[in-house]
C-alpha cells in the first residue's frame, strides 16, 4: 500500500478490511480481501528530515502502470487520468494561452504522468489546430524510460469536418485519440440540437464510423449532459457507439447537477445495462456547479469508471471541473483502504510545479484555501494548530508538502537564495522545483534574479517561480519594454514616459497622462503600438509577504477595432461564438513595471495570433527614436 505518504505514527502491521466492486475489465464482482498496512512515518519528530518526506512521496510511483490498450485496462483497479486543462480549462473566460505555453504545459503534464492529454479543440481556429498538432508531434512521441507516453487527444463534434480536423491534428502522436460528443438530454436535443433521439443516435454512430474509416483506433464518445439524460436512452446510444467502434465511453455531468450517490448509481447502471459496456473503458467528466465535481468523480470511480477527466487547479467552464490534484491525492491517500485498491500512475511530486505553471500561463489565480495547491494548504495560523505541528506535523497535515513537490527547508520555510548565489545554484533550484529551462532562459531569469536579490535580503521559492513563469509566459516579443518612468502624486497629473523596442530593433518613445501611473503608462504604450484594445480585466497580487514583495500582475485585453474583432471570433465545443481575449502576466518588484510588462505581453499575444506586426509597426512610425545599435 502507499499510505506511507500520510503523516502517520502508529504500530506496524495494522490490518484493514474492505470491499470493492470489480467487473471484468471495469470490475463487477463484489469481493473482500485483507491487506497489511505498513504505516510510514514521514515525520518521526517535529522536524523530520527532508529526505524522509521526499522518499515517502516517491512511494506513490513505485508501481508499474499497465500497458496502454485502447478500450481495455488489464489491472481492474487502475484509474486512467485524462487531463483536459488545455481544452476545457482554456474555455474559462480570460484563460487564453499561446501555442508555446500550451506546449510547455503539455510537457509538464507528461512529467506529471497523466495518461491522456486532451490538447484542444482543433477545429476552433488555425492556432488551436497548430497547438494540438505540435503537442501530438513532440509530447506525444516522447517515450519515458519506463515506456510511458501520454495519449494525445483532440475534441470534436460529430461533424465530418470537425472529425477530420481533429484526426489530422493528433494522428502524428504515438497514441492518438479523438473524443467526439453529442448532447443526449431532452432539453439539449429539443432546444439546442433540434434533433429527434433517433437522429442523435445516427449522428453519434456516423461520427464513430467515420473516425474508424480515417484510421483512428482509439475513439472516445461522450453523451453531453448525461447527468440529466434519460438512462434508457443512454443505454441505447452507448450500445450503438460501442458496436460502431468506440473504445471509451465518457459520462459527463455537464451542468454539475448530480449528487455523488446519484452519479455513482448512473455509472453502475450504465455498466450493468449497456450491452458491451464491460468491453470498453467507462469515464467520468464532472463539472463543479454545486461544488461536487471531485466527490462525483470519486463516486464514479468507486462505481466502476476507470478513467477520470479533470483539470489542473479545477479550471474550466463556469464553476470549473474536477480538480486533478484533488482526485489524484484522494485516490493516493484513500484508494487502497476505502476504494477497493484504486490507484493511478500520477507522479505527485510534479503537482505543485504544474499547478503554478497553469496558474501563471492561464492567468487564473488559485484561491488561497484551495485543497492541495492553495497558498494556505500547508499553512497553520491557529495557536492550537501550531502547537500540534511543532510537536508532530501529523496532527494537522494528512500529507507532507514534499509529496506534491512543494519544497520546505529547515524551519518549515521555503528554501531561499540570496544575492551571492550563482547561476548554477539557481539552475539547480529550478530543477528541484520541476522547471526545465534552456540556457538562454536561465540567463534571462538569472539576470532578473540578481536584480531582485539586490533589493531583497533573500529570494524565496515563490519569487523564483514568479520570475521563471514571467519569462516563459511572455509571447514572441514584437514589442519589448526598455524603460518606463512615471511622475505622480496628489498635487499633479500622473504622467508616464515609455520606451519600447520594436521587431525592427528601433526604439520608440512616448509620454502620456492618465488617471493614475498605470493608466498613463498604458496610454503611452497604446500611442506607440498603434492598436486599439479594451482592457477587460486588471488584477495584482503580491507573490510573498513584506514591503519588498514581488508584484504579480494579470491583464486581459481584447481588440476593439471592428475589423480586428471580426477575425477574433472563436467557437467553443458547445458551438458558442465568443470574442477571443488575450491574457498577459508579469512579475516585478515595481508595480508599474509589472503592469506595463503584463500589458505588453497581452498585446504581443494578440499581435502574434492576428498577424498584426506590420500594422503595428506602421502605426508607430511617429514615435520612432533610433535603432538600438545606433
Amino acid at each position: 500500500m502507499t499510505v506511507s505518504i500520510a503523516h502517520q505514527n502508529g504500530v506496524l502491521g495494522n490490518r484493514v478490511r474492505f470491499g470493492c466492486k470489480s467487473s471484468g475489465k471495469n470490475g463487477s464482482a463484489v469481493f473482500e480481501r485483507k491487506a497489511r498496512v505498513g504505516v510510514g512515518r514521514c515525520h518521526r519528530v517535529a522536524r523530520a528530515s527532508h529526505s524522509d518526506q521526499v522518499a515517502a512521496g516517491a512511494s506513490l510511483t513505485n508501481r508499474t502502470r499497465p500497458d496502454y490498450i485502447p478500450g481495455r485496462i488489464d489491472d481492474p483497479n487502475y484509474v486512467r487520468i485524462f487531463d483536459t486543462t488545455l481544452r476545457d480549462g482554456e474555455q474559462s473566460p480570460g484563460a487564453s494561452m499561446t501555442s508555446e505555453q500550451k506546449l510547455d504545459i503539455a510537457r509538464q503534464l507528461s512529467k506529471l504522468g497523466v495518461d491522456i492529454i486532451e490538447a484542444g479543440f482543433p477545429v476552433a481556429s488555425p492556432d488551436d489546430f497548430d497547438a494540438v498538432k505540435a503537442i501530438a508531434t513532440e509530447v506525444g512521441n516522447e517515450v519515458h524510460p519506463d515506456g510511458y507516453v501520454p495519449v494525445i487527444c483532440g475534441l470534436s463534434r460529430t461533424r465530418e469536418n470537425d472529425l477530420k480536423t481533429a484526426w489530422e491534428a493528433v494522428k502524428m502522436a504515438k497514441r492518438p485519440r479523438v473524443h467526439t460528443f453529442i448532447a443526449t438530454s431532452e432539453i439539449h436535443m429539443k432546444y439546442k440540437l433540434r434533433m429527434t433521439p433517433d437522429e442523435v443516435i445516427q449522428n453519434a454512430v456516423n461520427a464513430v464510423t467515420y473516425l474508424k474509416s480515417l484510421g483512428c483506433e482509439d475513439i472516445e464518445f461522450s453523451p453531453e449532459d448525461a447527468g440529466r439524460s434519460d438512462p434508457e436512452f443512454l443505454y441505447k446510444i452507448l450500445s450503438e457507439v460501442i458496436k460502431a467502434g468506440a473504445t471509451t465511453l465518457n459520462i459527463p455531468d455537464t451542468t454539475g447537477w448530480n449528487l455523488p450517490s446519484e452519479f455513482s448509481g448512473l455509472i453502475s447502471k450504465i455498466i450493468e445495462n449497456t450491452p458491451g459496456a464491460k468491453d470498453v473503458v467507462i469515464s467520468t467528466h464532472c463539472q463543479n456547479d454545486l461544488g461536487l465535481s471531485t466527490a462525483n468523480s470519486l463516486a464514479g470511480a468507486f462505481a466502476g469508471a476507470r478513467q477520470v477527466e479533470c483539470t489542473i487547479n479545477g479550471i474550466g467552464e463556469r464553476a470549473g471541473n474536477a480538480s486533478l490534484e484533488e482526485v489524484v491525492m484522494a485516490i493516493a491517500l484513500r484508494g487502497e483502504d476505502q476504494m477497493g485498491g484504486l490507484w493511478t500512475g500520477i507522479r505527485p511530486n510534479h503537482i505543485s510545479a504544474t499547478s503554478k505553471m497553469v496558474m501563471e500561463y492561464s492567468g487564473m489565480p488559485v484561491q488561497p484555501h484551495k485543497a492541495i495547491v492553495g497558498a494556505n494548504a500547508f499553512a497553520h495560523a491557529s495557536g492550537i494548530h501550531q502547537d500540534g505541528m511543532l510537536k508532530n506535523p501529523g496532527t494537522y497535515e494528512i500529507m507532507s508538502p514534499e509529496t506534491i513537490g512543494l519544497q520546505r527547508g529547515a524551519g518549515d520555510v521555503g528554501v531561499v537564495l540570496a544575492k551571492l548565489s550563482g547561476r548554477n545554484a539557481l539552475g539547480a533550484r529550478l530543477k528541484e522545483l520541476g522547471y526545465d529551462v534552456s540556457e538562454a532562459e536561465l540567463r534571462d531569469v538569472f539576470k532578473r534574479f540578481k536584480d531582485l536579490a539586490d533589493k531583497k535580503k533573500v529570494v524565496s521559492d515563490d519569487d523564483i517561480i514568479a520570475l521563471v513563469n514571467d519569462e516563459k509566459s511572455q509571447a514572441v516579443a514584437t514589442w519589448t519594454l526598455r524603460d518606463v518612468q512615471v511622475v505622480c502624486g496628489s498635487a499633479g497629473m500622473p504622467t508616464a514616459t515609455v520606451r519600447l523596442e520594436g521587431p525592427d530593433s528601433v526604439l520608440r518613445i512616448a509620454s502620456s497622462v492618465g488617471t493614475g501611473p498605470v493608466d498613463a503608462a498604458y496610454k503611452a504604450i497604446d500611442s506607440i503600438v498603434g492598436l486599439e484594445v479594451d482592457l477587460v480585466d486588471y488584477s495584482m497580487a503580491s507573490v510573498t509577504e513584506g514591503i519588498d514583495a514581488l508584484a504579480n500582475t494579470r491583464v486581459v485585453i481584447r481588440p476593439c477595432n471592428a475589423t480586428l474583432s471580426s477575425i477574433q471570433l472563436v467557437e467553443n465545443a458547445q458551438g458558442a461564438i465568443r470574442e477571443r481575449t488575450y491574457t498577459g502576466n508579469a512579475a516585478s518588484e515595481d508595480v508599474v513595471v509589472a503592469s506595463a510588462r503584463a500589458y505588453i505581453s497581452a498585446l504581443n499575444k494578440m499581435i502574434s495570433v492576428c498577424k498584426l506586426e506590420k500594422t503595428s509597426i506602421e502605426a508607430s512610425e511617429s514615435s520612432r527614436e533610433e535603432p538600438v545599435n545606433a
